[in-house]
């Protein structure tokens, strides 16, 4: 990959033969996992302004018409996530000349916070080709990472590198739109910033032809011309279907609603994999929500989807037959996935996706797509496949659970919406014949044939560091806190994500240390980000005692008295479980203060209170379970037994707690004082 510094530009014939389309990756790390940027693209003419409102592209207008601009959104990585933007240059307008790419953050919230600014460019198989990373960033609140422009025909890349003190409002303002952001209902509306003055230089770049000089925005409109006004959060009201089911018409309880994709009399593992195929695949082509949410991390074209299932291909003296194909069309160009499914805990065959991927190159196919309940790792890939370097057109390998499917229809049905009261209902019979027993679309239910040996070597001691069993168990364990995480972010409607302790590690290193440490105390540790909820949600293992441990710490507010945040504690608490546990946190290092269970402290919540001058930064709420001891997740099983740790910690302690970040435009409420 090739490294770029501030200022330089590149272009990107001469980093690869297929650059027609690109994809960009913005990265950035946060040492408190609780960073977060909105990415947007802006198509600019040749006057350095967008030519209308819809040139502008963000999470509130992700794709244009056309296809050409796709904002894909947060995808998980080795290293955490990065959000990333889909471009087809084949399909830009010609009367664009830049395609600007920036992030911004919300409030005053500084990218100097962050950490390891970086934006990769890839070709359209995810191939990175050139690195730029940005390491001078202290107040800006949005950043311009870098531009694609046209130079002679030739698409250029350059790494640019401006800063902005006004956020989202103000970088836009620049060029051509006025942002005003959403605020609280009843509160008054601010005043768009002033850009001039936050415009931020760049420093010195290094010495370039005229013509690629980089052209600084617009530091003030003409006194004729009014700013175009847009409300970035206003979206058009969208169809959603209740959580809970209205009252039934059933004469009694042994009476079965009639539904669209019946599972009852499902038999075999082919019946089921058929099913599932035929089954997904029709609601992905009839709801275009659902089916761009689920093939847009594949680099796919937002234009008109048809699908296909038991098709039939030569591969040398024999025929084979993928489960199903997806086509996805958009001014006159199709891209095409072959899709692989397996069902009921199935594994991926390596032979049988080899041959698929065959024929994708050979056919000049984009994509082979891999359906499972198994859940894909960064550098563990569940099958092993050969690429030939030989061939020009390559062919992309993805991977989805179907944990992956149904959190995606969670979130359209039940959260975000979707235009067509018929599509909410297709979407929520899809969901229903996902979650039957019979579907065999269960996610990850195994945590493989390590499981019982190891706990059998941690409790006779004799399990040594370097044990492959342990690395197994590892990778079993993040397995599932990827899919609680899928889970728990369905139900709640927000993101929902693994905390990557290691940034920037390779995955095989960092598990081979979670997996010393697995030896040396017998305990698996995960922790997961709600996004609307401060601080993270731990989740412990402990294969010597048996028993798991759910807990979060709950930071004090800035003001008031120690006396009055334990009680305002234990009354938030007052619905949760009597042995939940709390201690109590101490500032500069000096540990864990006073400790005790809800049920003591309730009468006397004073008793949380140190001794002495000792200052308090916290409590640490935690309950404790047994764990199941089987591997699967049948009602013993060591799954469902976090799963069930999961929802009692979440439901009974942290809905309580008021621990929510400030979302845009809403307040930051946490424990206060009386």
């Amino acid at each position: 990959m090739h490294e770029i510094p501030k200022g330089a530009n590149i272009g990107l014939a001469t980093l690869s033969e297929d650059t027609g389309s690109i994809q960009v990756a913005l990265r950035w790390t946060d040492p408190s996992g609780t960073g977060e940027a909105d990415v947007s693209v802006l198509l600019l003419d040749a006057n350095g302004k967008v030519r209308s409102d819809e040139d502008f592209y963000f999470y509130n207008n992700p794709a244009s018409a056309d296809g050409s601009v796709q904002v894909l959104g947060s995808m998980p990585t080795a290293d955490g996530s990065e959000d990333r933007i889909s471009l087809d240059l084949t399909a830009i307008p010609a009367g664009i000349e830049r395609i600007v790419v920036a992030a911004s953050r919300y409030g005053s919230a500084p990218f100097g916070e962050l950490e390891d600014l970086r934006l990769v460019l890839a070709d359209a198989t995810g191939e990175p080709l050139l690195g730029f990373s940005i390491d001078d960033a202290s107040v800006e609140t949005a950043f311009v990472f870098g531009e694609i422009y046209r130079r002679y025909g030739e698409w250029k890349f350059r790494a640019v590198g401006q800063g902005y003190h006004s956020g989202l409002a103000g970088l836009a303002t620049d060029y051509g739109i006025n942002v005003t952001e959403d605020e609280p209902e009843g509160e008054p509306q601010a005043a768009a910033p002033e850009p001039a003055e936050d415009l931020i230089p760049s420093q010195t770049a290094p010495s370039e032809a005229q013509d690629d000089a980089p052209r600084v925005p617009e530091q003030a409109e003409s006194a004729q011309t009014a700013p175009r006004q847009r409300r970035v959060r206003i979206a058009k009201k969208k169809v959603t279907l209740p959580s809970s089911p209205k009252k039934s018409l059933a004469e009694n309880e042994s009476w079965r609603s009639a539904r669209l994709f019946p599972v009852p009399q499902l038999k075999s593992d082919r019946e089921r994999e058929v099913r599932a195929t035929s089954v997904l695949l029709s609601v992905m082509a009839q709801v275009p929500e659902f089916g761009r949410r689920l093939t847009a991390g594949f680099n796919a074209p937002a234009g008109a989807m048809e699908t296909f299932v038991e098709t039939s291909f030569t591969y040398g003296e024999t025929t084979v037959r993928p489960d199903g194909v997806i086509r996805a069309s958009r001014a006159g160009k199709i891209w095409t996935a072959l899709v692989e499914t397996k069902t009921n805990g199935n594994p991926l065959k390596d032979e049988q996706v080899q041959s698929y991927m065959d024929i994708a190159a050979r056919r000049g196919y984009e994509a082979v797509v891999t359906l499972s309940n198994d859940v894909a790792l960064p550098g563990s890939p569940l099958v092993n496949v050969k690429v030939d370097g030989r061939r020009k057109h390559k062919v992309a390998l993805w991977h989805l659970s179907w944990a992956e499917v149904v959190h995606q229809a969670q979130m359209l049905v039940r959260h975000e919406g979707v235009a067509n009261p018929a599509h909410a209902w297709l979407l929520q019979e899809l969901l229903h014949y996902l979650q039957h027993e019979n579907s065999g679309c269960h996610g990850f239910q195994n945590m493989g044939t390590a499981w019982v040996p190891l706990r059998n070597a941690i409790s006779e001691g004799t399990l040594v560091r370097g044990d492959k069993q342990a690395m197994e168990v590892v990778e079993s364990w993040e397995r599932l806190i990827q899919q609680v995480s899928l889970r728990l972010g369905g139900e709640l409607g927000e993101k929902v994500s693994p905390v990557r302790t290691k940034r920037g590690t390779d995955p095989q290193v960092r598990r081979a240390e979670l997996a010393d440490r697995l030896v040396d105390n017998g305990q698996l540790h995960a922790e997961i980000h709600i996004e609307s909820t401060v601080g993270t949600f731990a989740i412990t293992a402990d294969l010597r005692t048996g028993k798991l441990r759910t807990s979060i710490e709950v930071p004090t507010p800035e003001q008031g008295y120690p006396l009055a945040w334990a009680k305002r504690l234990v009354r938030q608490l007052a619905e949760a479980p009597a042995d939940l546990h709390v201690e109590t946190l101490l500032a500069d290092d000096q540990g864990v203060g006073p400790r005790g269970t809800l049920e003591k402290l309730r009468p006397e919540p004073g008793d949380l209170l140190p001794k002495g001058s000792a200052q308090i930064k916290g409590f640490r709420l935690s309950l404790s379970k047994t764990m199941g001891n089987t591997r699967g997740s049948t009602e013993s099983g060591f799954i469902r037994s976090v799963d069930t740790a999961v929802d009692r910690f979440h439901s009974h302690v942290i809905t309580h707690l008021g621990l929510t970040t400030p979302r845009r435009g809403a307040q930051h409420t946490s424990p206060t004082a009386d």
